[in-house]
């Protein structure tokens, strides 16, 4: 039975690592990793809060898009990891080390101090804009498909 997925809850200690290692005739394996501290806030009683338990890991992800998130994350920013915890085990010319290391499934940004969000087109849009015939999707719901919460059924 292999190690459940869990999520932590921090923030990027460091600028995010992009690596691109040679996968024979295939693409190429791409990496970000980033280093994080997963806080464990509790309320102090005083109205602000108490960091018990916190700690810090490497966090790898391999991602075919790696290269691109690596530009995207940014040293503070609040995250979200979905992965498996390992024990990471190494050896140099000063000894063996071992580490908590998280194995990433997933990283989601959260929108703390986050001012401004810039989305590219999406693939239905882009078709558009190219002339290229368009799949069969349908276009996302706008606004105004939506019932107004203000107003009653």
């Amino acid at each position: 039975m292999g190690t459940p997925v869990q999520s932590w809850e921090g923030n990027i200690g460091s600028t995010p690592e992009f690596k691109e290692f040679p996968n024979g005739n295939k693409d190429p394996r791409r990496l970000v990793r980033i280093n994080a501290y997963f806080d464990n806030s509790i309320p102090d009683g005083k109205g602000g809060y108490e960091d018990r338990g916190g700690f810090w890991a490497n966090v790898e992800w391999w991602h075919k898009d790696a290269e691109h998130y690596s530009q995207l994350f940014q040293k503070g920013m609040r995250v979200i990891v979905s992965g498996r915890a390992v024990m990471d085990r190494w050896k140099n010319d000063e000894g063996e080390f071992e580490a908590l290391k998280i194995q990433a499934s997933r990283i989601g940004m959260l929108p703390h101090r986050i001012t401004a969000v810039t989305l590219s087109p999406s693939q239905h849009q882009a078709a558009q804009q190219s002339g290229k015939p368009q799949s069969q999707q349908q276009p996302a719901p706008n606004a105004e498909d939506y019932p107004d919460p203000d107003e009653p059924f």
